[in-house]
């Protein structure tokens, strides 16, 4: 998919540049017609020179320019940036527009509350919103990203949206109130995934091998087991059963785990970090 659209990005993190070097990398958009904004001009200025991208230093500017608007900015930071736009003079939306925020844990109404202020109804229904929870893969082209849509956004609208995503990795569209389980499972999951490597690299180290075999072997084996349980097709379970002959080596391994309760405690992890995203939404 090519946009024919100005995309404008206020902030220019490790997020923000996931996005756009993923957009250009894939032919989706020309640096030509992408712009950025950041408080850090070092950022800026790496930015530019690496992509080619334009710089804007108003953030009102920017937002008045381009039919895209990904806000890649800090939770925190995100009503004072929305609000410096919506409160410069001349603040309107005449044209159709697609915002798009990546900001974890910031709802949408919250979002409405400082766009649409300002606006009557008709303008409303041009500014479309859309709120993503990403994670880090996205980096590699490998992310996951659960994405929704508010009741202006367009077929069209959340079609740009999937494409800008799935240029990165993959994308799946839930309702709104689904995107504290998404950020709980796989916007905090690498985190959990890198937990286990320390973990099991540390293993192989305390039984004897060096470091360096034993992190070559903790990913060699992640990497295999993935590719396997997705190219057979089977459940986790399944597979599991298979590697795990009675009275061997793997059941003394699950037994330590179930005794200390591991799957619950993973479970358990997922549904503390779902519970944490709801108390940041609020």
């Amino acid at each position: 998919m090519e946009l024919n659209r100005k995309t404008g990005f206020i902030g220019a993190g490790n997020m923000g540049e996931a996005i756009l070097g993923a957009m250009i990398q894939s032919g989706m958009s020309e640096p030509s017609m992408i712009y950025i904004s950041d408080v850090s001009e070092e950022r800026l200025d790496m930015i530019h020179r690496t992509y080619n991208v334009h710089v804007m230093a108003d953030n009102s500017k920017l937002f008045s320019e381009c039919g895209i608007v990904i806000l890649a900015v800090k939770p925190q930071q995100m009503g004072q940036v929305l609000s410096q736009i919506t409160g410069q003079e001349g603040y309107a939306v005449s044209d159709q527009k697609l915002v798009i925020s990546i900001a974890a844990g910031v709802p949408i109404r919250k979002i409405e509350d400082l766009l649409y202020a300002p606006l009557d109804e008709t303008a409303r229904e041009k500014l479309s919103i859309i709120r993503v929870m990403p994670n880090t893969p996205a980096l590699v082209l490998a992310g996951m990203s659960g994405m929704s849509a508010n009741r202006h956004a367009t077929p069209e609208d959340i079609t740009i949206c999937k494409a800008i995503l799935e240029s990165m990795g993959k994308c799946i569209e839930f309702k709104e109130d689904k995107l504290d389980a998404v950020t709980a499972l796989s916007g905090s999951g690498p985190a959990y995934i890198f937990y286990m490597i320390e973990s099991m690299t540390e293993a192989g180290i305390s039984v004897g091998l060096d470091p360096d075999d034993a992190a070559f072997l903790t990913l060699a084996t992640l990497e295999g087991a993935v590719r396997l349980l997705k190219e057979r097709g089977e459940s986790p379970e399944s597979l599991r059963q298979k590697v795990t002959s009675p009275g061997g080596t793997t059941e003394a391994a699950l037994n330590v785990m179930e005794n200390n309760k591991v799957k619950q405690s993973i479970i358990e992890a997922v549904e503390a970090a779902a519970r944490r995203s709801k108390e940041l939404s609020v």
